[in-house]
């Protein structure tokens, strides 16, 4: 090696030093607790996340108590076979129509005439299809909803029918 080489070489090793001495330090910095400055974001979603707990605590109860006003519950396999006699891309939102049609016959919604004067948007709140059911219908996407299917249909105090499906199916 020439010696221009060896003085480059001497040049640059205090500066390596001072670069492992300054990850040293912050090492140590950390690991004696301080915490690192934390942006705006890392704590707004860390009360976000606080908030959301919060919230789920808060809405288990008031499941339950819907769960307590159940007057009916019944349990029913429906046959969406008709649902595949659509074109594939009308098959699943046609399956969907089946159920609120099936529910409605099953559990005689709108059939009274006291249902006849009522307005549609009272009808339309009167059956509700979970979303959990939705889900389960859409899995295989547009074209390929499932044949049958199994459904737990609750009706509460106030009317209201929802229409769930069989856990473990």
């Amino acid at each position: 090696m020439s010696e221009s080489e060896q003085e480059q070489d001497e040049e640059s090793k205090p500066e390596q030093e001072e670069t492992t001495q300054l990850a040293e330090e912050e090492k140590t910095e950390l690991e004696e607790g301080e915490p690192e400055a934390e942006g705006p974001e890392t704590a707004e979603a860390a009360e976000e996340e606080k908030r959301i707990e919060e919230k789920e605590e808060e809405e288990k109860p008031e499941k339950e108590k819907k769960e307590e006003n159940i007057v009916e519950e019944r349990f029913y396999t429906i046959p969406l076979r008709r649902a595949w006699i659509m074109p594939p891309k009308q098959r699943a939102p046609r399956a969907m129509r089946i159920i609120r049609s099936f529910v409605e016959k099953q559990m005689k919604i709108g059939v009274t005439k006291e249902a006849e004067e009522e307005s549609e948007e009272e009808k339309e709140e009167r059956l509700v299809i979970s979303a959990e059911l939705n889900q389960r219908i859409w899995l295989r996407g547009i074209e390929k909803p499932p044949r049958r299917i199994k459904v737990r249909v609750t009706k509460d105090s106030e009317g209201t029918v929802t229409v769930y499906p069989v856990k473990g199916d």
